[in-house]
């Protein structure tokens, strides 16, 4: 005769022992920093005092600060110029390394490479070569071109942060892209080829409209990134952002006006808000353009 199964009677609350390692980290450094911050910008504390409510008081102010409208600014120029190149770009190189080749394997660690150097290393990288003696002047003056500041112009300098952040964030898209690209049925290529479709239409026809979710993806990633972008223009325009911080974007703002011994922590909280919810508004509108679209 068999032995007599025993079934252990579970805890109620054995599920949550599992999911509090988690939680905590949760609250601990996403739920608790996010409440903390929507309550200090609504009060006046800077770093060593606590400071008291003071209602709406540091909102009306950004609307008077000119640095604030400077950052607003540059955030939204930084994300109507990045996020267009990334969400075209990495397609393109995606179509260009997918295909099994000898050697191919090289080129898309290559191309991945960037994305996980270190920004830091990245970015100085970056100012060695613009500089106004580095290795881009050096060849320019070369063919007669004459030096270009790119690191001294206020323009010049936000189009080379520009070019960074694309640059790095080249290889992370493209895998994206190229997972979503082995999804497509190669029946559909060969018979858009049988009807007499070159490699543009079927890109276009094919392609575009089988990644469309993807595309849409990229966008409102690259559109949250573009648009907190700090380490590139820190890095190249100097904690000052700048020419007279004319490039400064609101992260930088936030870092700027939040930090050290007489840091306006209400205020540098009330622009994280601010910084937050137009992050949210952007990803609302991709998602509200992406729905009308198939509409």
């Amino acid at each position: 005769m068999a032995a007599p199964l025993r079934v252990k009677r579970q805890l109620p609350f054995s599920s949550w022992l599992f999911a509090a390692p988690g939680l905590l980290i949760t609250g601990a450094f996403v739920l608790y920093p996010f409440v903390s911050t929507l309550v200090n910008s609504f009060t006046d504390r800077r770093t060593l005092v606590p400071g008291h409510f003071v209602g709406l008081a540091n909102f009306r102010e950004l609307l008077h600060d000119d640095m604030f409208w400077t950052g607003l600014r540059n955030s939204t120029l930084y994300v109507v110029g990045v996020v267009p190149a990334l969400v075209v770009l990495p397609l393109l190189l995606a179509l260009l390394v997918q295909k099994n080749i000898p050697g191919i394997t090289f080129f898309r660690s290559a191309f991945y490479t960037p994305v996980v150097a270190s920004i830091v290393v990245v970015g100085l990288i970056w100012v060695w070569l613009l500089d106004e003696r580095g290795l881009v002047n050096a060849l320019l003056e070369t063919v007669g071109i004459g030096r270009v500041g790119f690191l001294s112009d206020q323009w010049l300098l936000l189009l080379s942060a520009m070019a960074v952040t694309v640059w790095k964030g080249l290889g992370y898209y493209m895998i994206i892209y190229l997972a979503a690209l082995a999804n497509v049925p190669r029946e559909l290529h060969e018979a858009a080829a049988v009807d007499g479709a070159g490699p543009v239409r079927r890109f276009l026809s094919v392609t575009v409209p089988a990644v469309r979710s993807t595309m849409v993806l990229v966008a409102a990633l690259s559109s949250v990134a573009a648009f907190k972008v700090f380490s590139e223009v820190y890095l190249m325009a100097g904690p000052s952002g700048g020419p007279a911080g004319e490039d400064t974007t609101l992260v930088m703002l936030v870092q700027r006006t939040g930090t050290g011994l007489t840091g306006r922590v209400g205020y540098a909280s009330a622009l994280s808000v601010v910084v937050f919810a137009v992050t949210v508004a952007l990803m609302l509108l991709v998602l509200r353009a992406d729905r009308r679209e198939e509409s």
